[in-house]
């Protein structure tokens, strides 16, 4: 199976660095003219030079997703450049939190602003150019945390369990217009954001130890669930959450199945 994206025209948000790189990177190996959007100029300023030393196409905007101004005037500049928007991936995010009852209102509306409000705001910018179009993908980027939440992630997980009920509803009112709308849910990728690969060794064992597959997820991993669910080959899938965690808790106890039978 091949999976070529050429033509087709992405818009990632958080597209700097971490998994939000990774997934542009991918995007614009399979032929996607990419869009990256990010609230840091450096990073925008690397982006353009990595694709251009590689001879891709694409557009960098500098776009905060809890600015509805910042990004009506990107999505109108992208379909005015390119004609066309055919995927979006809705990759930004933070990760902040604490327990309830220490709870600060700032801490829980920005997660709410940028995990979940950002995410519609985006889809709303999009949805015109995609109806306009016939046909469209988007991707929403949800959380283990929405299957499983954790202490201390009240935030969090609420935001990402919002998305995947945002990415129902969207999928139904957008599914006459021939746009899929799927929402993914990452376990534990090692990224700036998390340092999972960079705590305690203990530590690292007891998370590790949850996972079917017992080893940390890629930014590869996530993009190539992406590429898939933006081609062809899954038009058919659409108002559904996959989880690409490594088979996170998949059984009870899954860290049994790696130890020597005693």
């Amino acid at each position: 199976m091949l999976i070529d994206l050429t033509g087709k025209v992405a818009i990632v948000t958080g597209a700097g660095r971490g998994i939000g790189r990774e997934i542009a990177r991918r995007f614009a190996r399979e032929g996607a003219t990419v869009v990256a959007l990010d609230i840091r100029k450096a990073w925008l300023e690397d982006i353009a030079a990595e694709w251009d030393r590689n001879g891709w196409p694409g557009q960098q905007h500098l776009c905060d997703v809890t600015e509805r101004d910042m990004i009506e005037t990107a999505v109108r500049t992208v379909d005015e450049q390119l004609g066309r928007i055919d995927i979006l991936v809705n990759n930004a995010g933070i990760a902040s939190g604490a327990r309830v009852e220490d709870m600060d209102d700032a801490v829980w509306g920005m997660n709410l602003d940028i995990n979940l409000s950002g995410v519609m705001r985006m889809c709303r910018a999009v949805i015109p150019v995609m109806k306009r179009q016939g046909a469209g993908r988007i991707l929403n980027a949800a959380s283990f945390a929405a299957i499983i939440p954790s202490i201390g992630g009240a935030a969090y997980s609420a935001s990402k369990a919002g998305v995947e009920s945002l990415t129902r509803v969207l999928a139904g009112e957008l599914g006459p217009h021939n746009i899929t709308v799927n929402a993914y849910a990452p376990g534990m990728i090692p990224t700036e954001m998390n340092h999972f690969a960079e705590r305690p060794g203990p530590e690292q064992e007891r998370l590790l130890d949850t996972l079917t597959l017992r080893r940390w997820g890629t930014p590869d991993d996530v993009a190539s669930l992406l590429v898939f669910l933006a081609s062809d080959f899954a038009g058919y899938i659409t108002g559904t959450m996959v989880d690409v965690s490594g088979g996170k808790f998949a059984t009870q106890m899954p860290w049994v199945a790696h130890r020597p039978p005693t």
